[in-house]
């Protein structure tokens, strides 16, 4: 009789086992999906950020004869989350002036997420989404196109060229450079006679 009380307690002991590697195993699972779900975010976030850098190149590229006005000369024009309107431009025609202030509001509205609402919540977009337009060079009239925002998980800060200097747009705008997240595009007038 005592064998048989020693085969339960022996098979009390193996279901205990199996439970706790099952807990590790469950648990293992958990950990992936929420990983994966934020990677799906991040990803989400880079996707609409290339989608308005392109969008903003292509307005900048029809409307090329005032492409200042979307950068307001050298100076630069920040948009979206927690920046100011477009400057006024005075270069080109009144019609081509009109679409750059449109051209450059549309851009500002979809930055801080106007496309996808529900009610008046805005739901969708990037977290702390900026947009900069600058004149790299005045003389061979290229533009610097950037889109920022705040990333889910630490990574490198992003850099200049110079690898030391932190990249400007939306730089010291989410508490922490390594959540800094930007994609860039450069885009080139040519002279046309």
């Amino acid at each position: 009789m005592s064998s048989r009380k020693n085969a339960r307690g022996i098979a009390l002991i193996e279901v205990l086992v199996s439970l706790v590697i099952l807990l590790f195993g469950l648990l293992g699972l958990v950990g992936i999906s929420s990983r994966a779900n934020l990677s799906e975010l991040e990803a989400y976030q880079r996707v609409h950020a290339l989608q308005l850098l392109q969008d903003m190149a292509d307005r900048l590229n029809a409307n090329r004869k005032v492409a200042a006005c979307y950068s307001n000369g050298a100076t630069g024009v920040t948009l979206g989350n927690g920046s100011s309107t477009a400057p006024d431009c005075t270069t080109g025609t009144v019609q081509e002036r009109a679409r750059a202030a449109a051209d450059l509001a549309a851009w500002d509205a979809m930055l801080k997420g106007a496309a996808e609402t529900q009610g008046d919540s805005k739901l969708g977009g990037m977290i702390g989404a900026v947009g900069c337009v600058t004149q790299e060079s005045a003389a061979d009239s290229i533009y610097l196109i950037a889109v920022a925002w705040q990333g889910l998980a630490h990574t490198a800060a992003p850099l200049l060229a110079d690898e030391t200097t932190k990249f400007p747009c939306g730089a010291d705008a989410y508490g922490n450079e390594k959540l800094h997240r930007v994609a860039t595009t450069k885009v080139r007038i040519g002279a046309l006679k």
